[in-house]
């Protein structure tokens, strides 16, 4: 929506010193055309906006200025706020201090949102420093390295970064694999010795068919729980995700990470049986054989 591109815009020269009109349209995905006319809209709408020419040129926002809340309604005012502070858990708090005072019309007409958000983890400080890393690496098209531990064991990545994503309740970066020349989302707890390379590289263009950013709902699983759990199935999928039969609850999903998966039917013990698919059925059977022979 031209509502939603105009709030991002906003959002990133009061950001950014100066921001050049190919960088805002590749961001947003429109033409410089369209990028004019926004733009344009801004200057309407009474926000001071000034363009620079030459080397070093760009949009650029007046300095101290402050959003005047007439231009926002009182529901998107707080929906703005709520976002950036959630983005403040794990972002340097200055920055967000910096952007929320200019969103402020004065002292004392703080708008004060229904909705708190906090992305933050035990690893705070860790994943605060790796984000900004990262954005960092981004903005300037840098590559990134990283020592990475999956099931597999470990290995030291070089990748091309692109985004930094919140999803299923964990932090992520996708971006370019050299090693593997493929793209790839490496979740940020498992990524450490990160360092910002010398190295730049050229942006690609993304697939179409990657930007779900590899957590597609490609394998299916089917089980039946014990009807004492249902709490928590709602916990994690609502009231709907499960039909009541003789042998208890039928519950069928589509998901991604089989480790996850096979992690989180572990937590309900006894009472869960996986019917599909056959090699997760397998590695809670060897998981639990392993367990009890622990116990033995």
């Amino acid at each position: 929506m031209k509502l939603d591109r105009l709030l991002g815009m906003l959002t990133i020269l009061l950001q950014n010193d100066r921001v050049t009109a190919p960088e805002l349209a590749e961001r947003f995905e429109v033409s410089r055309r369209t990028i004019g006319r926004d733009i344009d809209a801004l200057c309407r709408a009474g926000i001071p906006i000034a363009t620079y020419q030459g080397a070093g040129g760009g949009i650029a926002i007046a300095e101290g200025y402050r959003i005047d809340k007439s231009v926002l309604t009182v529901d998107e005012m707080s929906g703005i706020i709520a976002a950036l502070k959630g983005i403040g858990s794990v972002s340097e708090q200055s920055n967000v201090e910096r952007i929320l005072d200019k969103l402020r019309a004065g002292a004392d007409s703080v708008v004060s949102p229904p909705i708190i958000i906090d992305l933050a983890s035990h690893y705070k400080g860790q994943l605060t420093a790796k984000i900004e890393l990262i954005k960092r690496a981004i903005l300037q098209t840098r590559l990134i390295e990283f020592d990475y531990y999956y099931e597999k064991g470990e290995s030291r990545r070089r990748i091309e970064p692109y985004f930094v994503i919140f999803q299923w309740t964990a932090w992520y970066v996708f971006g370019y694999c050299i090693e593997r020349r493929d793209w790839r989302m490496f979740k940020l707890t498992r990524l450490w010795g990160l360092t910002l390379s010398d190295e730049a590289y050229a942006p690609r263009e993304i697939p179409p068919e990657r930007r779900d950013f590899g957590l597609r709902d490609d394998k299916r699983l089917v089980a039946v729980f014990d009807p004492s759990v249902r709490y928590q199935l709602i916990d994690a999928y609502g009231p709907q995700c499960w039909t009541e039969t003789d042998g208890g609850l039928r519950f069928e999903i589509g998901f991604t990470n089989s480790g996850y998966i096979i992690g989180w039917l572990l937590g309900f013990g006894g009472k869960v049986k996986v019917l599909e698919p056959d090699d997760i059925a397998r590695s809670i059977r060897d998981a639990a054989r392993n367990i009890l022979a622990r116990y033995e």
